[in-house]
This record gives structure tokens, sequence and C-alpha cells, in this order.
């Protein structure tokens, strides 16, 4: 992998006009490590690896400063950084806003307001919007865990069944370790759901109801660690209210009780006291 990479920094003009193949011969390795490389740079797939090639070799060619992401340059004063973040995150809510299926956001909120139990599964940046959604559940007294470590993942799933709910949280849609414990849960009989940035993905073959966020705003150095996570935590946000609307008679006095119980570490102390 190490070769991959120093082949493609080298020369990316080069690099971009090579297929899978090609690269793999050029740096004596095989498909599946350029594969590997190009997830491991943050990109679902070569594909989309070549294509920031590709744009980076012609910014190269074109004398601009480079870029950290689509329009943002390493010379851009502070205050047009955070101007030009703001509006990509607008737009990624936007999007992420108008794509939304809400038939199958309602019925996602009807079976995770009857679930048992809830699994949520997600690693890397996907894994913190998986922690982020339990927090809120377990707040208003549901039973909800986050599962990042595969193996974990997927020996909680075998014990999920008809009246459970699990959830994919993945943006490529490919990762393994997160299709793989959603399979288990919807073979078990769970109720499942993929929340994605592409809907004809893998692992909504093993969801009964698919969240999809937006694929917009991806960029060279900004990839979907960043700005999938924008989305889904909105996602994750409409669930969360969905179901406490659902359950309010329960859900009020659980969170008013989280509150309550947590208040102190809130307080100011005195010194000394």
């Amino acid at each position: 992998m190490q070769r991959v990479a120093e082949a493609v920094a080298d020369d990316p003009a080069g690099c971009a006009a090579l297929t899978v193949t090609g690269l793999a011969e050029l740096t004596g390795t095989s498909e599946a490590t350029v594969v590997r490389t190009a997830r491991l740079l943050g990109y679902p797939g070569y594909r989309d690896l070549r294509l920031a090639l590709a744009g980076l070799a012609a910014q190269q060619q074109s004398g601009r400063a480079p870029a950290i992401t689509t329009d943002i340059a390493v010379d851009d004063p502070i205050a047009d950084v955070v101007a030009k973040l703001a509006y990509d995150e607008q737009q990624t809510l936007a999007d992420t806003a108008a794509g939304l299926d809400t038939v199958q956001l309602a019925a996602a909120v009807t079976a995770l307001a009857g679930a048992r139990r809830t699994d949520v599964y997600g690693v890397g940046a996907s894994g913190l919007v998986a922690q982020d959604l339990t927090q809120k559940l377990l707040r208003i007294g549901l039973m909800a865990h986050a599962h990042s470590d595969p193996h974990l993942a997927v020996t909680n799933a075998v014990q999920l069944r008809s009246g459970d709910v699990a959830i994919a949280i993945t943006h490529s849609g490919t990762t393994g370790d997160v299709i793989e414990p959603l399979r288990v849960a919807f073979e078990r009989g769970a109720t499942t759901v993929a929340v994605t940035g592409r809907p004809d993905s893998p692992v909504t073959q093993y969801a009964d109801h698919v969240l999809t966020t937006s694929t917009a705003r991806e960029s060279e150095l900004r990839p979907a660690a960043m700005s999938s996570r924008t989305g889904q935590l909105l996602v994750v946000d409409c669930l969360f209210v969905g179901v406490a609307q659902r359950t309010y008679d329960a859900a009020a006095p659980a969170l008013s009780a989280s509150y309550e119980a947590l208040a102190h570490r809130h307080r100011a102390t005195r010194r000394g006291s």
C-alpha cells in the first residue's frame, strides 16, 4: 500500500490515467491492494480515488493554490474558510432533507418506538454517529447499544429477534464490518435500517428501510469521514425526535430524570466546598 500511495503522490496525472489493473502492475502489487489503499485514503473505491487524482492533476497544471477542499485553497483567509464550510454544511443538510424518504423514515421510527432493543452499527466517523443515536435513545428510556467492534457487533446481532431493531450507518454502503452484523440481524428477524449515502449499495440488501444522506459535498481531502457525518446526524436527529413523539408519555419523564441525574455535574462549585 505504501508503494501505491507513493505512486499516486508522485504522479497524480499519470496514475489517474491508469485502470486499477494498470496501477497494480506499475507498483508491483495486486488490484486488491490498490483498492485497499484507496479506502485507506478515505475513498469508497479506486474509481473515486482516480477522479480525485484527475482533479488534482488539473489543478496543478492550472497553477492555482493547492486545494484543501473543492472550494477552499491553502491560502484562503480563515474567515473565508468558516464561511465556505458553513455554506457547505448548509447545503449538505438541505440535500439530505430533500432526498430523505419520509415514508421510510416514519416506518423506521415506528419500529424503533416499539423495539425491545436497538443495536446500531458504525465504524470510524459513522461510529460516532452510532454513539450519538444510542445516547439519545437511552436518555428517553429505550434500550440501545452502539457497536464499533465488528466481533461484538456480530455476536450481539445473533441475539436479536423479531421485535428488535438493527441500524447500520455507513456512507459508502460497502463497509463489511457494518454489513455483516446487519445481515445477521436481518436473518434473525429483526427490523433492519440502513443509513447510507448510496441507496444501491450492498448494505441495502439487508435493510428493511433505507434512509439516504447527501453525497454531493465530497471532495479530495474532505471525504465521507467529514461531510457525510453532517447528513447522518440530521437523519439521527429525525429518528430520535420521531421516536420521542411516539413515546412522549414515557420519554418526557425519562429525559427529565436523566437531566436531573446529571445536573450536579454541570453546576459550578466554589473552591474548597
